[in-house]
């Protein structure tokens, strides 16, 4: 993501809607990939990017420049994918039906007749396997390429739940690959 100028977000925060829609092309691209990474879907993405942005603009005037707009929106985009994806956990368990949170639900050879990459197909089905709070870590750190430090104050958690939650993620997807084989079976 670009950086907002200062001048724009503070624009923004007083309800200039030329600012606004600045900073939304600025940062609508990183919201939706982080937001992807968390639920999964297309569809339930946008609809999440949305949500951060209706969030964003009601709240842009509290934000205070105590940390980075870029952080502050990690955050924002954070909490709104767990939030749909635990919702979503929840409504599949009322429902029992298959969904494709499960690593065997699609697969490899009808992925790629959707014009998927291998690798990223692999990336999907690992990410897949986590519990949302690691999938966080996971997308923020090894996919966004923030620090720890950074990832820390994105979800507002200690570092070293960072820390161990990243250590947990990765032995569950190594043990997957592990239990696999070869990644073109997953």
């Amino acid at each position: 993501m670009q950086e907002i100028a200062q001048d724009i977000l503070e624009r923004s925060a007083a309800g200039d809607l030329a600012a606004f829609e600045c900073l939304y092309r600025a940062s609508s691209g990183l919201v939706y990939n982080v937001a992807f990474r968390i639920v999964d879907s297309h569809q339930d993405a946008e609809e999440v990017t949305q949500d951060v942005f209706v969030n964003v603009y009601k709240n842009l005037s509290k934000f205070e420049f105590r940390s980075s707009f870029k952080t502050w929106i990690y955050r924002i985009t954070i909490n709104a994918a767990l939030n749909r994806s635990k919702k979503m956990i929840k409504e599949k368990k009322r429902t029992a039906v298959l969904s494709d949170y499960q690593i065997d639900s699609v697969s490899f050879k009808e992925q790629k007749a959707n014009d998927s990459k291998p690798d990223d197909e692999l990336v999907h089905r690992l990410l897949s396997s986590l519990n949302p709070d690691q999938k966080a870590c996971v997308v923020l750190r090894n996919i966004e390429g923030l620090s720890y430090e950074e990832v820390s104050r994105s979800l507002n958690i200690n570092i070293n739940t960072v820390r161990s939650r990243l250590k947990r993620a990765r032995e569950k997807m190594g043990k997957l690959i592990k239990k696999r084989g070869d990644h073109d079976e997953l």
